[in-house]
């Protein structure tokens, strides 16, 4: 009687041609040309060992969301099925002896060595399901479980059908499944072991196969080596191109070990925390010394202001009436230009849109299986008590929650703030990031180390008690797509929810619909750099790293990054979206945040000012002079003081000194500024009020000369520590709109 044979070679090869499909070849001895492949081994734990004994299939490779499975019967659709619907992504067969994927099973699955699981930290999967469960997707086994009700899985397979994400990440991110019940189902699902990595210190040797840059892109972090294989803690399964990354670094057998990401995140913080700190300090200053404000100003310019001011002294001993001339003079004439520039850019953006819009047409027809992941970072200090009205603020936004990235950065001495966010048991898109304590405790250098594990393809920065407008991100996607290919950051509006609260936040919500809304989109309009506000600019993440995103050692990181920009060639574009901020209330805190932005704005001009020449060839003669009426020109809150005291004096005593100093020609244009000047700064004012319809603080702008006053006392303390504690962060205190806040 003859015994029964597993089909040859050759005949699996006739299959695959009969079927169109490719054949392949597990045997590692069959050359690649006449279809040996490797194993993705991470690939291969998409499915189950159960699953693959049963329909005699293996997962050999995925990439571009797209899996091959081999399988010795490409005609059998219940197996195909199968895999789609377990793997929850696009499948692909290709053609394989059984007796192939039989060996390939049995090496794929293999249990972990003894040695490892000894170490206490892995955790062995719970036996496999009966064969009865084949073909139950994951949200079913949840439901099964209990872990979730029917009604919710409907609800997740809705957000599925729509977002386009898997069922697990939408019931993990809306909070009704933990992370960790989740990693324990797909680690059931799949057999996979689990590592917990809060008891996990990675061995140096392993550490040293992967470079950090690579580990911290792939999120595998290379746990240990045993036995050949290096094992590396993974939060889902690895792409081809992502096993070939690794495989240019180490040879050794590949195995993954399932932990939920946020976990793999805090450990690369715990492993690499002094490296990623000491990037987001000086990866600006190693790659470019030249636009760094670590130094207040460089010996070039110190020579220049000590020759300078030797010679105005000795001119001033000599020549001692001409030389006050020409210094009021030429004070008067850069007042007036400054003054007359601002006036022709908010006459450019009057009854204009020069922001990029967004209709409610485009918002409607968006597929939000095409959004973007997008990266939200949120530098947090002491600011406990606003942290559930910022989770919410962001939680009202619409977008997917499972391609949101929201970082929330503290520092590593904040215990209170810290807490108040562990005790919300927030869902994994919220991922506190503890920034470890290092000079310049800034809020840049935060952003910098939030940065550095950012996942999405945008980045956006929100302050801890902003409200941005529910559609904003969704609106800088489509502003993205109908912009020109140079725009790098879309900047949103600023205002303030708390106009009303007392005079000082009305002019605060006064002055900032004069710049968001006019200024600004006036800059836009000629093609001049825009100093960025400290929240809503949406960068392409990609660039901004480019750039080495934030100079921590200026405390106006916002208007430097908009320079640098515009310097290296890339623009900032507006768009028609408002998030609403916290006006400050009490005139403490206010003059404390005001002297910080005075002194970053002149850091700033310090910066890229050290070779006037190189920043004119860079950006063009009025993108030059741009910088010089508009940063340059925060000089005139120092300067205001000093003529205020003048005329005050000279009314009182009619000195002929402040006569002599002022003659007709002098007089006349001093008091010609002095007019323009103030109507500028107050038809600005009433204009910005009237151009975002706030006409109920029309009334207030009029007064806003005496708002100016004040700029120039939080001027002249900048100034001062501008050179006595130059990297100094004034905190402004957050929740003062709050009834007993003061």
């Amino acid at each position: 009687m003859a015994v029964a044979t597993e089909p040859g070679e050759a005949f699996y090869r006739r299959l695959a041609a009969h079927a169109g499909l490719d054949f392949v070849s597990l045997d590692p001895t069959t050359p690649s040309e006449e279809g040996g492949r490797t194993i993705n081994p991470l690939a291969a734990r998409l499915l189950s060992r159960e699953i693959c004994q049963h329909f005699h299939i293996i997962p050999i490779s995925y990439s571009d969301g797209v899996v091959t499975v081999a399988a010795d019967d490409p005609f059998d659709e219940l197996a195909r099925d199968m895999a789609a619907r377990l793997t929850g992504r696009d499948v692909r067969f290709a053609v394989t002896p059984r007796e192939e994927i039989a060996r390939a099973i049995e090496d794929q699955f293999a249990p972990a060595p003894h040695g490892l699981r000894s170490v206490g930290v892995i955790e062995e999967p719970e036996a496999a399901a009966a064969p009865s469960t084949y073909g139950r997707p994951l949200g079913q086994v949840l439901a099964d479980r209990g872990l979730i009700t029917e009604e919710e899985l409907t609800e997740a397979l809705e957000e599925q059908r729509r977002t386009g994400s898997r069922v697990g990440e939408v019931l993990v991110h809306s909070g009704v499944v933990a992370q960790s019940e989740l990693t324990g189902a797909l680690a059931e699902h799949f057999q996979l072991h689990v590592v917990d990595l809060s008891q996990v210190e990675p061995d140096p040797e392993a550490l040293e196969l992967v470079p950090e840059p690579l580990a911290r892109h792939l999120r595998a972090v290379p746990i240990v080596v045993d036995d050949g294989t290096l094992y590396l803690a993974i939060s889902d399964v690895l792409d081809d191109d992502t096993v070939a990354a690794l495989r240019e670094h180490t040879n050794l057998e590949l195995r993954g070990l399932l932990a939920p990401r946020n976990d793999i995140d805090e450990l690369m913080q715990r492993v690499f925390g002094s490296q990623y700190v000491g990037t987001a300090r000086l990866e600006l200053l190693n790659r470019f010394p030249d636009d760094c404000a670590n130094r207040v100003i460089t010996g070039s310019q110190r020579a220049f202001l000590i020759v300078a001011a030797v010679l105005y002294l000795i001119a001033l001993v000599f020549f001692p009436i001409p030389t006050l001339v020409a210094t009021m003079a030429s004070s008067a004439v850069f007042y007036t230009a400054a003054s007359v520039y601002k006036f022709k850019l908010t006459l450019a953006s009057l009854g204009h849109q020069y922001e990029v819009l967004v209709s409610d047409e485009e918002l409607a027809t968006l597929d939000e299986r095409d959004l973007p992941p997008y990266t939200i970072l949120v530098p947090l200090y002491d600011e406990a008590a606003v942290v559930p009205q910022l989770v919410a603020g962001i939680g009202a936004l619409d977008y997917p929650k499972t391609k949101l990235d929201v970082r929330l950065l503290c520092e590593e001495d904040d215990d209170s703030t810290i807490e108040a966010i562990r005790e919300l048991h927030l869902p994994p898109h919220f991922r506190l990031v503890v920034v470890p304590d290092a000079q310049p405790k800034t809020k840049p250098k935060a952003c910098n180390y939030g940065l550095l594990q950012a996942d999405g393809k945008y980045v956006v920065i929100y302050d801890a008690e902003d409200r941005p407008d529910p559609d904003q991100l969704k609106k800088v996607v489509v502003a993205y797509e109908k912009a020109a290919d140079s725009v790098t950051c879309i900047q949103a509006k600023l205002n303030y929810f708390n106009q009303e609260q007392n005079l000082l936040t009305r002019w605060f919500a006064i002055e900032y619909a004069m710049w968001f809304d006019l200024v600004l989109p006036g800059l836009d309009a000629a093609n001049a750099p825009i100093p960025l506000g400290g929240t809503s600019n949406h960068f392409i993440t990609e660039r901004l790293l480019e750039l080495a995103a934030w100079d921590p050692f200026n405390v106006t990181e916002d208007a430097d990054l908009g320079i640098r920009l515009h310097k290296a060639g890339y623009t900032t574009a507006m768009i028609d979206s408002t998030t609403l901020e916290e006006a400050n209330s009490d005139l403490n805190n206010w003059i404390r945040q005001r002297s910080r932005w005075i002194k970053g704005y002149l850091q700033t001009y310090l910066v890229h000012m050290r070779n006037p020449g190189r920043l004119l060839r860079q950006i063009g003669f009025s993108s030059w002079m741009s910088f010089q009426l508009l940063i340059g020109g925060t000089v005139i809150f120092l300067l205001n003081p000093i003529f205020w005291t003048l005329t005050t004096i000279f009314f009182f005593t009619e000195a002929g000194l402040i006569r002599e100093v002022f003659p007709s020609f002098v007089f006349y244009a001093a008091a010609f500024q002095l007019f323009i000047g103030n109507f500028v700064f107050v038809y600005l004012s009433c204009a910005g009020t009237i151009q975002r319809r706030y006409f109920h603080l029309s009334k207030y702008a009029l007064l806003s000369p005496l708002y100016w006053g004040l700029m120039s006392i939080a001027a002249w303390k900048g100034f001062i520590q501008l050179f006595t504690n130059p990297f100094y962060w004034e905190k402004t205190e957050h929740g003062l709109d709050q009834p007993g806040a003061h």
